[in-house]
């Protein structure tokens, strides 16, 4: 195994130095062995992905300065661009669009950087995804949305967005569950009212043939009945 070591993520030296943040140690090695820039570890993830996952942009900027492929996948089938996403990165998504990081790449659980963007409340790095030409409406596996996530999250700050950037408010998910349904069975009030208003239907019903009103609690279907019938 190379360069094991305390706290090393990899068993790949580059890999390591570049999670650590340590350029110039690995400006040394690549120097020494240009193809090391390119080594897959245990996980197939490079030194690119190790430093979108830390956050180091000034090795991000080094490695893609070299020519290093920007959408190679690792064992899950995240690209960079989903690491920088899901970590809050938004210096390195920028870089990585810049470079032809491709918005629209969907990992094993067939998840775009947008999904986790939307499920970690990431609101700048969603709009750049977003205007930079990401799908709002593509479905993971579980035919998932990124309006699901945010719907059942809370986020209405990224319901916002993701509808200013028209994605589809009435897409059901393998439950059979719009957006809607999600936010009245976590009793999301703002976040139901606002899907509302943008057109989600309170008459929907779920697999278990419930509509959105049927799973909110409280007085939470009776608010949004007034809504829809004025």
């Amino acid at each position: 195994m190379e360069g094991g070591g305390g706290g090393s993520v990899s068993n790949v030296e580059v890999c390591n130095l570049a999670y650590a943040g340590r350029l110039e140690e690995l400006k040394e090695r690549l120097a020494a062995n240009r193809g090391l820039a390119t080594r897959a570890d245990q996980d197939n993830r490079t030194a690119l992905h190790w430093a979108c996952s830390a956050g180091h942009t000034d090795i991000v900027d080094f490695l893609l300065s070299l020519g290093v492929p920007v959408n190679d996948k690792d064992d899950a089938g995240w690209s960079p661009l989903h690491i920088a996403s899901s970590a809050g990165r938004d210096d390195i998504v920028k870089i990585l669009l810049k470079k032809g990081a491709l918005k629209n790449a969907v990992n094993q659980n067939g998840c775009s950087p947008l999904h986790y963007a939307a499920s970690k409340n990431k609101q700048e790095i969603a709009l750049m995804l977003l205007e930079n030409g990401a799908n709002p409406d593509v479905k993971d596996h579980l035919d998932s949305t990124p309006l699901h996530r945010a719907a059942s999250k809370g986020n209405l700050k990224m319901i916002q967005i993701l509808l200013k950037h028209k994605a589809s408010v009435n897409l059901q998910d393998s439950e059979g569950n719009t957006p809607l349904h999600l936010a009245c069975d976590e009793e999301r009030v703002d976040e139901a009212k606002l899907l509302v208003s943008h057109g989600a239907s309170i008459y929907i019903e779920n697999k278990e043939e419930k509509t959105p009103l049927q799973v909110g609690k409280g007085n939470l279907g009776s608010i949004l009945r007034r809504l829809v019938e004025g």
